[in-house]
């Protein structure tokens, strides 16, 4: 439950975010799909990443979905779209902004989280891409940073689509499936 500090603010925790988003979707399952491609969509923007626990989210509606017999096909097209176009605006805002995205809130407060794309970027380049998708705090730095550094589109896009297929399927299949295989295994 919300609590409320002594300036009457309402302060919510991750917890209750979570089980609002979960019960919402729970009850409005035709909101499933648009609310995965969001939630994987602010994922993996940089900018929202930072602000935004999306990958818990998405673990428990992955649990969902296997719990409640949603189809799991679009639900995962919707989140690998989701990382996608996340990704690919990313990617825009550093081939656009280059080095001045570094002054753009929430970035000018998370110095560090750019830096550590650079770095990694400059280690593995357009693997880089592909790999930073899987480890949070470089998932949306590692896009951004490939913009910066203006590689090449077609080597970005090839690397961030397969990664966001990738990357769906890994975040929502254990819920989706595993809740069914295991309860099944288990009777």
């Amino acid at each position: 439950m919300a609590d409320t500090d002594n300036t009457g603010k309402t302060n919510v925790n991750l917890h209750e975010i979570i089980e609002l988003i979960t019960n919402f979707v729970k009850a409005h399952e035709i909101w499933a799909i648009p609310i995965i491609f969001l939630l994987a969509f602010g994922e993996s923007l940089a900018f929202i990443s930072l602000l935004l626990p999306a990958t818990i989210i998405l673990l428990g509606l992955g649990a969902l979905i296997g719990e409640s017999g949603l189809n799991f096909w679009p639900i995962w097209i919707a989140a690998a779209a989701g990382a996608f176009f996340g990704d690919w605006l990313s990617y825009w805002f550093g081939f656009r902004y280059k080095e001045n995205v570094g002054k753009m809130w929430p970035l000018s407060r998370h110095p560090q989280t750019l830096i550590r794309g650079h770095q990694f970027f400059e280690r593995w380049g357009v693997w880089g891409v592909f790999i930073g998708r899987f480890f949070g705090p470089l998932r949306a730095a590692v896009p951004l940073v490939a913009g910066i550094c203006a590689m090449p589109q077609r080597h970005f896009q090839l690397a961030n689509f397969t990664s966001a297929l990738i990357w769906a399927f890994g975040i929502l299949a254990p819920g989706a499936f595993g809740l069914h295989w295991l309860t099944e295994w288990m009777g």
